[in-house]
């Protein structure tokens, strides 16, 4: 390995260590505790290196947890696909509840992330394409991609509400088998 290599890898370990500490921290504390001096003494690293990997700090740091949790759903989703409209709905609510702090990062926190958009990373892409393959083919007449959009948004709509206490309890279950049930209605 050259020394320039080397270098490259051990940048790449330093901001990976990074997003790591802070994912870790705003899951044990929420993010208002993930500030860049907080982080450089978790990781013994200076601010200024923090700013290095991550010129717009804590922002920046943020929208790469988010990425990493896109892939992360990506891949949650792909694994429930084969229990249908059902079975991803599931995963999508137990991924936002096992990993409360990385899904605000993701879609419920202020970020410059281009979603719906020409420049989405293609590990968003991915994630929404884990949704859109069991909406599909229940589109029917539908534009598929709108209703896909409906379907995420139903599910986020329940996991924010739930989140908030706004709904009771007793009845998340029951909630979210009537949006798969609505879902799945539409293929007859």
């Amino acid at each position: 390995m050259t020394q320039r290599q080397r270098r490259v890898r051990d940048r790449t370990e330093r901001g990976q260590r990074i997003v790591s500490a802070a994912r870790e921290l705003a899951e044990a504390e929420g993010w208002d505790a993930v500030t860049t001096r907080r982080l450089a003494a978790l990781i013994e690293y200076s601010q200024p290196v923090l700013y290095s990997h991550f010129p717009g700090g804590k922002d920046a740091i943020m929208a790469a947890a988010a990425l990493e949790g896109f892939a992360e759903l990506a891949s949650v989703l792909a694994a429930a696909r084969d229990g249908g409209i059902a079975g991803v709905a599931r995963a999508y609510v137990e991924f936002a509840d096992v990993k409360p702090a990385l899904y605000d990062a993701m879609f419920t926190l202020a970020s410059e992330l281009p979603f719906a958009q020409d420049d989405t990373p293609a590990v968003m892409q991915e994630a929404f394409a884990g949704l859109f393959a069991v909406v599909e083919p229940v589109a029917g007449d539908e534009e598929a991609g709108i209703l896909t959009e409906v379907f995420w948004g139903a599910l986020h709509g329940l996991i924010t509400l739930d989140r908030g206490h706004r709904l009771s309890p007793e009845n998340r279950d029951e909630r979210l088998a009537l949006v798969v049930g609505r879902f799945r209605a539409r293929a007859d």
